[in-house]
């Protein structure tokens, strides 16, 4: 649809755009560490709203929701949807719980550390960067793929471009440069998305249409009641909902905000907003079915949209697709940031603030370039992708149930997390098998830990966890 030189010369021009702003606020804002990587107490509702949709609406939703669409139809959909909607939700209450117990923290894990001590925090620290490392894996190669539909361009140079915008800005000017570029790239990820539901809409001749095309040729992706919908739905939901839990960029914009009510009111709205934008997304896999289109389901929303799209359109999906991985990337660099300055400060305590800030800049440079290079394979990486959220749900009833309970101990959550790992792993599908045990598997990891953890809280102990120490055990980084 467009020459390789005459993408990658709006991809530059894009790129250039929105990382240029960026640049020219930060030179303005030059904050104390403590705001570099966390903004605390400083945005309104509206500027949390606002970034934590740019943070959630990452190039995946063109991929994901309609693939999932594909295989598991309006069950799978729904499934997807709500596990997108429901961390905000949960958020609303564990926010300012955190908030209470460290109101100088930074991080998820500091909390962990204070909490259950050094195996838990281990574990979540692993966990939490391996995810990070695959998000930003999965949008590099998804922003590649879309600019590869369009265009014969390399996925490496795709990829590299985004990179390279991204990560100038944000290593420069931290959470709070990221949070007032999210409000530039929801400028354009809005209006677009709106343009990209109506001509969609002219694509498949409308609901009713769509409905009786996938009738006659797929009827069981319309039963909301089918057995493997239902079971997709579910499985998703679980990965979704779970693993969302431990996005550090989410643990940021908690401490960023300025108040409890500005958390309630920017997560809820973010959420109600989240589901329908991905439900509609997945509706595109439908379409892709309904139409009976060649090719597969993984660019289902590209092959409904662009059999007759005009040319201004196709262009106009580079600064939409550019917008949404950044959006993505440059929170998951910055979360990766807070992450490498806060817990190096625990390894090497005599490093001043300035050379903790600079050590993580240079480790995040060197861990882009294995995330370049993985993205420039155009790999599904979904296996990854389900392993990290394996692993995050039999972390998140141990690491959360701890927020509240005081005679829960660190044996028990620790015991818990393996517990469910175990469980879950037993059965999970190992490379290239055939997922069929997905969903058993899940709930294993899931469900395992609860049980164990409400049998070890049977035992009699006197024993309990004094929360205001937590409050002392962050480390100050003033300065």
């Amino acid at each position: 649809m467009l020459s390789a030189s005459t993408a990658l010369v709006w991809l530059l021009l894009f790129a250039v755009l929105f990382a240029v702003p960026g640049l020219i606020y930060a030179r303005r804002s030059q904050d104390k560490l403590d705001d570099f990587l966390v903004a605390r107490n400083s945005q309104s509702s509206t500027a949390t709203l606002l970034t934590l949709l740019a943070t959630t609406l990452g190039t995946w939703i063109l991929f994901g929701p309609a693939q999932a669409a594909t295989w598991g139809g309006i069950g799978a959909i729904t499934g997807y949807a709500l596990g997108s909607m429901v961390p905000s939700l949960i958020m609303t209450q564990i926010g300012p719980r955190i908030r209470t117990l460290m109101p100088e923290g930074h991080t998820l894990t500091e909390f962990v550390l204070g909490r259950y001590g050094r195996v838990m925090y281990a574990f979540v620290l692993v966990i939490m960067v391996f995810f990070m490392f695959i998000s930003l894996t999965a949008g590099l190669t998804a922003i590649a793929e879309m600019v590869a539909l369009l265009a014969p361009v390399p996925l490496w140079q795709t990829a590299s471009i985004v990179m390279v915008a991204t990560l100038i800005y944000t290593l420069y000017g931290g959470l709070r440069v990221t949070i007032f570029t999210d409000r530039l790239q929801m400028l354009v990820i809005l209006p677009f998305l709106l343009v990209l539901m109506f001509f969609g809409w002219k694509a498949t001749g409308g609901i009713t249409s769509m409905a009786h095309s996938l009738q006659e040729k797929a009827p069981q992706l319309l039963n909301p009641f089918d057995l493997n919908g239902l079971k997709s739905g579910l499985t998703f939901f679980l990965a979704v909902v779970l693993t969302g839990l431990f996005y550090q960029g989410t643990w940021q914009r908690i401490f960023a905000a300025r108040s409890s009510r500005v958390i309630r009111n920017g997560f809820i709205l973010s959420g109600l907003l989240i589901f329908p934008i991905i439900f509609i997304m997945g509706l595109f896999g439908l379409a892709f079915v309904g139409l009976d289109l060649p090719g597969d389901g993984s660019v289902a929303l590209f092959s409904v949209l662009l059999r007759d799209a005009p040319l201004w359109f196709a262009i106009g999906l580079l600064p939409f697709g550019l917008a949404l991985i950044m959006s993505s990337a440059d929170s998951t660099i910055s979360a990766l940031t807070s992450i490498f300055v806060v817990d190096m400060g625990r390894l090497l305590p005599k490093f001043s603030n300035h050379s903790l800030l600079k050590l993580s800049r240079w480790l995040i440079i060197v861990l882009s370039v294995p995330v370049l290079i993985v993205a420039a394979q155009g790999y599904s990486i979904l296996y990854l992708f389900l392993l990290a959220d394996l692993l995050c749900c039999a972390a998140a009833f141990p690491v959360f149930f701890g927020f509240y309970s005081a005679r829960y101990r660190s044996y028990n959550a620790v015991l818990s997390t393996l517990g469910g790992l175990v469980a879950g792993l037993l059965i999970f599908p190992s490379p290239g098998a055939p997922t069929t045990n997905l969903l058993e598997s899940f709930l294993l990891a899931t469900l395992v830990p609860v049980a164990i953890s409400m049998v070890l809280l049977l035992v009699p102990t006197k024993v309990r966890f004094d929360f205001a120490v937590l409050a002392q055990r962050v480390r100050n980084l003033e300065g």
